[in-house]
């Protein structure tokens, strides 16, 4: 995805910055993932992605189940990760998609104006369908070997209701992937209707299993 939304001389300074955004939450990590950050809300939420990853009781009743959290330039991965099995998904790519709008341009060391702040300005409302549109594609690009099977699993991902999530319109989300299909290209315009500019970054956002 990077290759297709930032000019060539950025890529390679993107693609470094995804490159070391995984965190992996285990019973290694937890404990200076949590005494080092710097919010207590997204801390009692990594805390809780771990805790309920290893089968232990939650801190408290409003404990949402999340496998995955991104915040700024940093995607926090739960061991459940690995157990999804859904051929479409990947908590990754969905995560790192994120990074997008939580990350401004000065901050990995590309130049900014005053209209190109954050390195995708995504409209807020549009950042969850964006991002599940992108973990689709990134699915259906890694497993077809071919244009012919890219378009049949595209097909396949549209022939069903595949997103839970309330803030997303699986259908709008089924009409990128087709239109993505069609078009055979990773590109800018296919991501329009998921991206507005002048929107403005949210800090931190997770995703239930």
């Amino acid at each position: 995805m990077v290759r297709g939304l930032f000019a060539r001389a950025e890529q390679d300074v993107v693609l470094a910055t995804f490159e070391e955004s995984v965190v992996y939450v285990t019973s290694d990590t937890i404990e200076p993932i949590i005494l080092n950050h710097r919010w207590d809300r997204s801390a009692w939420y990594l805390a809780n992605l771990f805790l309920l990853s290893v089968g232990a009781k939650p801190l408290g009743k409003k404990a949402v189940r999340i496998v995955e959290m991104s915040e700024e330039t940093t995607c926090y991965v739960s061991p459940e990760y690995f157990a999804e099995d859904d051929p479409f998904a990947d908590f990754i790519v969905h995560e790192a998609a994120h990074i997008f709008h939580n990350c401004k341009r000065r901050t990995i060391g590309l130049q900014e104006t005053s209209r190109k702040e954050w390195l995708l300005d995504i409209e807020f409302g549009q950042r969850e369908t964006f991002a599940y549109s992108y973990e689709a594609y990134a699915r259906i690009s890694a497993s077809a070997k071919g244009p012919a099977e890219r378009r049949a699993l595209a097909v396949e991902y549209g022939s069903k209701r595949r997103i839970s999530e309330e803030r997303v319109d699986p259908a709008k989300v089924a009409n990128i992937i087709a239109e993505r299909r069609a078009r055979g290209t990773a590109g800018r315009r296919s991501w329009r209707s998921a991206r507005r500019p002048g929107s403005r970054a949210r800090r931190c956002n997770s995703r239930a299993r």
